[in-house]
């Protein structure tokens, strides 16, 4: 019933298509207008569009004549007509969708229309690829439109430095770059000091390339800025030597769930080999004191027994370098955690690098959230449409493409065995490639990319491998892979971001072909003949029936195989595609292969025969249907556990940058002070509590450490009818005496520059600590579930507790170090004014001796008496030296007042400051003074 009114009422994306149609008219009848202006007067739109902004219009206002200045510019800069689909891309993502377009259907093009609108504003916005290689690429390619408009446009990249060369490139009206390096950006700024340092300048509007590939695959891994911890290499390496000689019967395996863990028997095995090599600790391996050693064993198992080399990662220059499982690509500088990437790196015998610890995160999720408007383009996006919605709010709108599709796709052809399969294949590859047919054939990991170009190196049929280890010649290898006959294997097809164009590709072979040196005529010259060379072989390759694109196996993830079909037959060229499968790929093995090999075998099979059967694709479907399903409930129970922290990581971000932005956090540092007398005074003097159960002891010495003073607690407790609220009060006095005693003779500048930074760094450093508590809090929650609890729900809570004395600490640890900063700021100004009291004192001696020689033998014998002797002229350089001296020295302080009959408070203002470092404390204990109460 639900068919047949599609059929006659049309699904709600034919809908939604249909009432854009009207809009995307009303460009078209605006082209006459902009193709009559000329250049100068099309490039002075961008001034009329701003200023019409400014006097109240809306950017909905300006859409059609802002797309219809984009396409006139597109055509006077690249030569290119943006088509009436690509319009309807382009508005798609203005409104803040996902557009699913096909491979070839010119998605980069579309991303102008909705960027130029968009950063009209002043505001910047943001364009997302999947490599620093396509951010270059558009970014230059795409930026003759922008600037032919008065835009400017740049792009970041990892070989660029930081600084203001980065903050140049988000100054810029759009900014073209990599999901990790806007993530990373937005991390390092949120470590800066001073906002003129950061980079970014806020998060109103994006476009992401590969949408799905960003948001959907790559979104398990968050972003991390990290630092190292200790070296623990021959750790790892003696644990690694312990994993051979455990029995396979001592762990289990689930591939499916990719998991490793130990049984019982596997736990005695580690006990004894432990104990052999002095690691064992205690009775039990579950001891408190072994968790650390067993969290390297469980992590050493995961690294042989899960990750497979040349599939989840190669070694390259003597490194292990994490290979995308969906894109194929090397993942250059992206390290597992916990201690994971070091067991990969022991089992490969390679060199270990430290262990990190995480000083920033963030999910890819939760940072693209921050945008105000968040939209994106890919091929594959309808399958995804539920976690888009769900996750971001994203609505998928399917746009219908520019020519109708011929693409032929076979049904799946299914093999008793791999060898079987790979026989077949190579077969089919030579008999397509022998009559001209271009071929793209896809695999799903480096291994079986290059196990096949062996079997097709035997055969001697020419091909090209495009995998990790070639990844720097992606672009040409791809571009050229239309060229009638020629055979490409690519390991996974997500996200190339370059059309594959039958006949080849003219730019890129003008620019492999024609020297930069040539001059324009030559040039000219050139591309002419090349342009003729690639006609003549895309007519071949079109009577070969088009590119044939050729699956080795199904992917875990429908969307990578969609991808790969979508190579072929674009723009409404012919094209094939085929799955070649069998039930001892991974897919298959782990759903049900093993039931359908013996099936295959009791109805006599004969090698080299294969199934081919409708309903066999639907099941092999509905697998990769269950693995998308527990992928999504495992990124949507990750992106739970983040949104705790990402709660806690914006109250953090947004405090800081307040404080960086604000001129004088006197206030904060002031009313942190008070906060922590209120702590202490709540901890140690309990409301209602009678006089005799306060800890007074222990209030001093919790007020000692944190506001380094001295505070009579014993004398006002004494007091009759004292209570907590007075005992408060006079604290908090105290603590405010001491602060400007410390503080006076400061440079009002310099003391509100200080205390900015020391507000910024504790931050810094507790927040850090917050994440590493964090993490390992993450690590065994999962246990609580034993104990009928749910473990979100504990995280959840123990990360409030947790957060909530990460403040406590924040308050503590604040006043501490201000207060330590001005008792060492002001025992240097005590130490300079002693340095220049003894030189005034050694100056004045020498001068008087000097005078008394010169007047002996004039001057009369009362005259000398009452010459000043140099006592006297100590006295004189005294008073010469002004305000900066100590108002006494520890010597005079001791004599002059007794400790244990002066006050407290007294002993803190007036024979604290005045103490040389290495003098005896005035405390009278006896001690030096650095050692008692100038202790830092």
């Amino acid at each position: 019933m639900l068919g047949i009114a599609k059929k006659i009422f049309g699904t709600e994306n034919d809908r939604t298509i249909k009432k854009l149609r009207p809009l995307v008219q009303k460009i078209n009848d605006l082209e006459p207008k902009f193709e009559a202006m000329n250049d100068d007067a099309l490039k002075g739109q961008t001034d009329v569009y701003k200023q019409r902004l400014a006097d109240g219009e809306s950017l909905d206002d300006l859409l059609p004549e802002a797309f219809a200045t984009v396409r006139e510019a597109a055509k006077r800069t690249l030569g290119q007509r943006h088509y009436d689909v690509q319009l309807i891309g382009g508005i798609t993502l203005h409104r803040g969708q996902v557009a699913e377009m096909r491979t070839g259907e010119g998605k980069t093009l579309v991303s102008t229309l909705a960027a130029y609108l968009n950063a009209l504003n002043g505001k910047g916005v943001h364009i997302v690829t999947v490599n620093d290689y396509l951010a270059k690429r558009d970014a230059e390619w795409m930026g003759q439109i922008y600037g032919f408009l008065g835009m400017t446009v740049d792009c970041i990249n990892n070989y660029e430095a930081f600084g203001n060369q980065r903050k140049a490139a988000y100054n810029c009206d759009i900014t073209y770059g990599t999901n990790n390096e806007f993530g990373f950006d937005y991390l390092r700024d949120n470590m800066k000091f001073s906002v003129e340092e950061m980079a970014q300048r806020g998060h109103v509007y994006t476009i992401i390339d590969e949408i799905d590939s960003i948001l959907i695959d790559e979104a398990r891994t968050p972003l991390i800025i990290s630092g190292p911890t200790d070296d623990k290499s021959e750790l790892y390496r003696t644990i690694d030597g312990i994993i051979p000689l455990i029995d396979e019967e001592g762990y289990d395996v689930d591939e499916k769930a990719r998991t490793a863990t130990f049984n019982e028997e596997g736990n005695e095995q580690i006990e004894d080999l432990l104990n052999e090599r002095g690691l064992f600790e205690g009775e039990s391996l579950y001891d408190v004191e072994n968790v650390t050693v067993v969290h390297h064993i469980n992590q050493a198992l995961k690294a042989h027994k899960l990750y497979v080399r040349d599939k989840d990662y190669i070694v390259k220059n003597d490194e292990v370098v994490l290979i995308d499982e969906f894109t194929g690509r090397m993942m250059d500088g992206r390290r597992l955690s916990d201690g994971l990437h070091q067991a990969i790196e022991a089992k490969e015998n390679v060199d270990i690098k430290p262990e990190n610890v995480t000083m920033a995160s963030v999910t890819l999720q939760n940072y693209f959230r921050l945008y105000d408007k968040l939209s994106g383009m890919t091929g594959t996006a309808e399958t995804e449409a539920g976690e888009f919605a769900e996750t971001y709010g994203l609505e998928v709108l399917v746009i219908p493409t520019n020519r109708p599709i011929q693409r032929i796709d076979d049904e799946d052809v299914i093999y008793r065995t791999e060898q079987e399969k790979f026989k077949a294949i190579v077969d089919d590859i030579e008999e397509k490639s022998a009559k001209g047919q271009p071929i793209l054939v896809g695999t799903v990991s480096i291994e079986k990319s290059e196990r096949l170009s062996e079997y097709l190196t035997q055969r001697d049929v020419p091909h090209r491998v495009l995998n990790a280890r070639f990844h720097d010649q992606e672009a040409s290898i791809v571009a050229q892979a239309g060229v009638p006959g020629a055979v490409t294997i690519a390991t996974n097809m997500a996200g190339r971001g370059t059309d594959i164009q039958l006949g080849g590709n003219l730019e890129m072979r003008a620019h492999q072909e024609i020297p930069e040196t040539a001059t324009e005529d030559v040039r000219q010259e050139q591309e002419a003949k090349i342009k003729a060379e690639i006609a003549e072989l895309k007519e071949k390759a079109l009577k070969a029936g088009g590119l044939y694109v050729l699956g080795t196996e199904r992917h875990e993830s429908r969307r990578i195989d969609n991808q790969l079909r979508g190579r072929t037959g674009r723009q409404g060229d012919p094209g094939r595609s085929k799955f070649y499968l069998s039930t001892e790929d991974d897919l298959m093995r782990i759903f049900g292969g093993d039931r359908l090999k013996s099936m295959m075998s009791s109805m006599k099979f004969e090698e080299g025969e294969h199934l081919t059967n409708r309903f066999m694709s639907k099941a092999v479907e509905r697998a990769q249907v269950r693995v998308e399903q527990r992928n999504f409930d495992i990124r949507k129970n990750l992106l739970k556990y983040d949104d705790v922290m990402n709660d806690q990581r914006r109250t953090i971000f947004e405090q800081r940058m307040e404080f960086m932005t604000d001129d004088d956090v006197s206030d904060v540092i002031e009313d942190f002070r008070h906060q922590l007398s209120e702590d202490l005074i709540a901890t140690h003097i309990p409301k209602k509590a009678y006089a005799e159960q306060w800890d007074v002891e222990g209030l001093n010495v919790a007020i000692k450490e944190a506001i380094l003073m001295d505070v009579p607690f014993d004398k006002w407790a004494q007091e009759e009818g004292i209570a907590d609220e007075e005992m408060l009060t006079r604290l908090k006095k105290a603590g405010d005496d001491a602060f400007d005693q410390l503080s006076s003779g400061l440079d009002d500048s310099e003391m509100l520059r200080a205390q900015k930074q020391i507000l910024l760094q504790v931050i810094d450093k507790n927040w850090r600590e917050h994440l590493q508590q964090l993490d390992s809090l993450k690590s065994v929650i999962g246990m609580r579930a034993y104990g009928q609890r749910d473990p979100l729900n504990e995280y959840k809570s123990e990360a409030f507790t947790l957060f909530d004395n990460l403040l406590t600490s924040l308050r503590e640890d604040v006043t501490k170090a201000m207060m330590n900063l001005l008792l060492n700021v002001q025992m240097q100004r005590q130490q300079r004014a002693q340095n220049e009291q003894q030189a005034a004192t050694q100056q004045a001696a020498q001068n008087a001796s000097r005078t008394l020689k010169n007047e002996a033998g004039q001057a009369s014998p009362s005259a000398a008496r009452r010459a000043r002797s140099p006592m006297d002229m100590v006295g004189t350089a005294t008073a010469a030296a002004g305000s900066s001296a100590p108002e006494a020295s520890s010597s005079e302080t001791s004599s002059k007042s007794d400790p244990k009959t002066a006050s407290t408070g007294e002993l803190t203002k007036k024979q604290l400051i005045g103490v040389s470092r290495n003098s005896l404390c005035p405390c009278g204990s006896g001690k030096k003074f650095k050692h008692c109460h100038g202790k830092l």
